[in-house]
């Protein structure tokens, strides 16, 4: 081993060799309950702050201690936790109840704090790719679980009858959802439910392979591919990596936008989060955003192996930044509830409940990226005060309290015509005018200018999903990442899925069909003929492949953004030599 990885990799895990004395003396940040990683009992969590690391400690009287980190970046930490906010959760929880043994009554109860932001629905557990760190997929012998278009209807209605806020975002997944024989009815029995925008969480692969069924399903409501994407290389990304070219070009052809999301894990393909940045930029005219997922390390793993790989929300930020040369900065993120600002100074104007994100502040971040017409990439933040703005709205919120709709419209036309002072014009890109897009949607409610906003921009988020090392309670009353189970109840996402034997695996079971059944009722099918067999070969002999790795730009090595290589650019020469291994 290279003596610089080395002492890099010893840094990276002293934080998890402390004595107890020295663990005793760390400045406590906060404290919660959280979980024994072995038996699940409810536990007392410290977090805490070693060196720039915020991490997590907690004792349990019989498996002992568990220390994990929690954010690779204290003053992030402490900068991101003053965008926190409680939001109104649901008037009509499945629960009467204030979740004293939570997480283990979940349902959503009355201590939820968040409202469904992104409803999550399971159409199937079958997938044609059997991934080491997937959540979910049948495996041999395992029951299947795929309801019917009238269960899934249902579950729809259910979701959309949730108040004050009904959901209106909705994540169909799976498995594999493509392998649903009536996922355009799906599709339609959704849209007509009446959620807004409804999403396809996919490798691809089947929409690459048949572009009729991108079609399809954009014809009948589905506007954003979910797609899962580890790299932009076969070594990093082995799942789609020859596939993503062809959803690129049938999604393109069917008007469907593409959320890029990676699922990064230290060691295995964290080196290449610059090069998928830059890969979103070079398809920019299909890929909307691109979602990091810090890996979420939920069962059995050796300590060592789980310390190595873990990753936080900061510490993907920081290779970022460090494989841009600079050009996208820890600086220019912020944290989702950030968005708050904007909800209530809405709310105050309008005086009616908006949809928010009032997610724990530590849960994700974002920024946007945008492509200017020389090239040039300009982070939202290198022109707008997003933080001044924000204190801004607060205080005309404030202002805008008790007063009658007349006099609040007075202030907010006020307020709102001075938000061009929080925008640096000379650094604003040529193509765009941000005051006039906000004063549309803050005045006029008029959101058809951030669909052109959308369309000139690369949105970058970071979703950090909990495993039983790092869970949070204080997290999970916050989740807006709901799963819809089919006995009727919303479960948060880290509920759904950190206890599977307790949530989703249970639950679904009861709504499954064995094996034996499943085959009786599908005479020509068994797990093997529902895997995918790709021929590489023939894959990149296609013009498809051909145009989206071999002809990329690296707009990080233009003159106008530094000059120099994003970390990791796949040339030709490399592309094909990995395709070779």
């Amino acid at each position: 081993m290279d003596p610089k990885n080395s002492n890099s990799e010893n840094e990276l895990l002293a934080v998890y060799d402390r004595t107890q004395e020295e663990l005793e003396k760390m400045p406590v940040i906060n404290k919660t309950k959280t979980v024994c990683p072995e038996c699940k009992l409810i536990i007392d969590g410290i977090i805490y702050k070693d060196g720039d690391n915020v991490m997590i400690r907690k004792t349990c009287p019989e498996h002992g201690t568990f220390i994990e980190k929690y954010w690779e970046d204290y003053d992030f930490y402490s900068k991101m936790s003053t965008y926190a906010y409680n939001g109104r959760g649901f008037d009509n929880p499945n629960y009467q109840t204030n979740g004293e043994n939570c997480p283990f009554d979940c349902g959503i109860c009355e201590r939820h704090k968040s409202h469904t932001g992104l409803a999550n629905v399971v159409l199937t557990n079958r997938c044609h790719l059997s991934c080491w760190y997937c959540f979910f997929y049948a495996k041999e012998g395992e029951p299947i679980y795929e309801p019917s278009v009238d269960e899934l209807d249902k579950l729809f209605r259910n979701l959309r009858a949730a108040k004050p806020i009904p959901a209106n975002a909705l994540q169909l997944t799976g498995g594999e959802p493509t392998m649903h024989p009536q996922i355009v009815e799906v599709i339609r029995r959704a849209k007509k439910a009446g959620f807004d925008q409804i999403q396809l969480n996919t490798t691809g692969i089947n929409l690459g392979l048949n572009p009729q069924l991108a079609m399809d399903i954009k014809n009948a409501g589905c506007g954003t591919l979910y797609m899962s994407c580890d790299g932009v290389s076969a070594r990093t990304n082995p799942k789609n990596y020859w596939e993503v070219p062809l959803a690129l070009e049938a999604s393109r052809k069917a008007k469907i936008g593409i959320v890029l999301v990676p699922t990064v894990i230290r060691g295995i393909n964290d080196h290449e989060l610059g090069a998928l940045i830059n890969f979103g930029l070079n398809n920019l005219d299909v890929i909307r955003a691109v979602n990091f997922q810090p890996v979420s390390l939920v069962g059995r793993m050796p300590k060592r192996d789980r310390e190595k790989q873990r990753i936080t929300i900061p510490g993907a930020i920081k290779e970022i930044e460090k494989q841009t040369n600079g050009v996208i900065k820890k600086e220019h993120w912020f944290s989702v509830p950030y968005t708050g600002g904007i909800t209530k100074f809405i709310e105050a104007l309008t005086g009616k409940f908006q949809y928010d994100l009032s997610i724990h502040f530590a849960c994700g971040a974002g920024t946007y990226l945008i492509l200017d017409k020389d090239d040039r990439i300009i982070p939202i933040t290198e022109f707008l005060d997003a933080e001044g703005l924000i204190n801004y709205l607060q205080e005309t919120i404030t202002e805008m309290e008790g007063k009658g709709r007349l006099m609040r419209k007075a202030i907010a036309v006020k307020a709102v015509m001075n938000i061009p002072k929080f925008i640096d014009k000379e650094k604003q890109p040529k193509s765009m005018n941000l005051g006039k897009m906000l004063m549309n949607i803050f005045l006029h409610h008029d959101f058809n200018s951030l669909g052109e906003f959308h369309n000139r921009t690369l949105f970058l988020g970071m979703m950090h999903f909990q495993d039983e090392y790092t869970y949070d309670i204080n997290r999970v009353e916050r989740c807006d990442i709901h799963y819809a189970m089919p006995d009727g109840e919303v479960l948060p996402f880290c509920t759904f899925n950190v206890f599977p034997e307790v949530y989703r695996d249970k639950i679904q079971k009861q709504y499954s069909i064995p094996a034996d059944e499943w085959k009786k009722s599908h005479p020509n099918w068994d797990y093997k003929s529902d895997k995918y067999i790709r021929n590489v070969k023939e894959l990149e002999q296609r013009p498809e492949f051909i145009k989206t790795y071999h002809n990329m730009i690296d707009y990080f090595a233009l003159p106008v953004n530094g000059g120099k290589h994003v970390a990791n650019f796949p040339n030709m020469a490399v592309i094909k030599e990995e395709a070779k291994a």
